[in-house]
């Protein structure tokens, strides 16, 4: 079977449950990797269609004013293409299909580096976030290594693909620390864009919470905010 080429590689495959999930949990290090050269694509499982309280917004309409401002938070941080899935919002599950669909994506980009939310963040946790972690994770190794899993993406062209590196968001194991005391400005700025969603925002000032948060990622560095992660290495 012949394989097609594959042109549209990524140094970052951003992958989230809803628009405004990066910007959360990783807009910073997204921003730095931007400046260093590093070239990031997103895909958004969905659309998030369930994220209001407002009683007059439809789920199409709220998905259509979601997914403008991803595009422009993407615009903002500098990440190249963002990808809606637009798989039903708090209806994610650890399926085959779900799963295919992403390896597909991990395969047509072929990056280095992947990165999504934890899916071992105990208690209070986005559903969507646990299930997209862990597929991802499924997804990475060994379905989108492995030549025979899913042989039908041949035909496609999507030759099997080794992911480098996992880092996941919003984990209570931190292992590394991106500096983004640089790029935190713009991290709120790309999170402005998500403007139906500060509005349902129930913590406060976001962006005081976000510094704070940030400023304790940075304790005991020579800097001053930070993103936190567990990163794994992938079996090569």
């Amino acid at each position: 079977m012949r394989e097609a080429p594959v042109s549209a590689s990524a140094d970052v495959l951003a992958i989230a449950a809803h628009p405004d999930d990066c910007e959360f949990g990783a807009a910073g290090t997204i921003a730095r990797w931007v400046r260093e050269g590093k070239s990031v694509v997103y895909v958004l499982c969905t659309s998030g269609e369930k994220g209001t309280n407002d009683p007059d917004l439809t789920p199409p309409a709220l998905a259509a004013i979601r997914e403008e401002e991803q595009r422009a938070a993407c615009a903002v941080l500098g990440v190249r293409e963002a990808v809606f899935l637009r798989l039903p919002d708090q209806g994610l599950e650890d399926t085959d299909a779900f799963r295919r669909l992403l390896v597909r994506q991990i395969r047509r980009f072929r990056p280095r580096i992947v990165l999504t939310s934890d899916p071992y963040r105990r208690y209070i946790w986005h559903r969507d976030h646990r299930i997209v972690g862990q597929v991802v994770l499924d997804a990475v190794f060994p379905y989108a290594r492995d030549r025979l899993a899913y042989p039908e993406l041949l035909a496609e062209g999507l030759a099997p693909h080794k992911v480098r590196e996992l880092y996941f968001w919003g984990a209570e194991e931190i292992n590394c620390r991106v500096d983004v005391t640089a790029t935190f400005e713009i991290k709120i700025a790309a999170l402005r864009c998500h403007k139906s969603q500060l509005r349902e925002f129930s913590r406060g000032d976001p962006v005081a919470w976000l510094r704070e948060r940030c400023r304790e990622m940075a304790a005991g560095e020579s800097y001053g905010l930070a993103e936190g992660f567990h990163r794994v290495e992938a079996p090569p």
